[in-house]
């Protein structure tokens, strides 16, 4: 994991919320036809709708938090899937701790 990408992901409000949601998907979002919250992720559809966002808006904001390994993506059938990585979220964490 490159801190800048890290850095670079959490340097945005909306993509924190997104993390924030994912955290607990079966709160934030209703049941998928699709994919199971927990195990599958949450589809993009939804969080771009949630985040009140277009889809192209929220993929660039996905790609960062993938490149930096915070979420990881799953496709289902024409779908894209979004779950957090809490191995990588608690790397991340103790990584930004020794730098500060």
């Amino acid at each position: 994991m490159e801190i800048a990408d890290l850095l670079r992901a959490l340097a945005n409000e909306r993509r924190l919320q997104i993390l924030d949601w994912l955290k607990d998907p079966t709160a934030h979002f209703p049941p998928q036809v699709h994919g199971d919250l927990v195990e599958d992720g949450v589809c993009g559809v939804f969080i771009a709708d949630k985040l009140g966002v277009s889809a192209p808006t929220l993929s660039e904001h996905m790609r960062l938090l993938v490149q930096a390994r915070l979420v990881a993506p799953k496709r289902i059938k024409q779908w894209t899937f979004y779950r957090r990585d809490e191995a990588v979220i608690a790397e991340a964490t103790r990584r930004i701790a020794e730098t500060v």
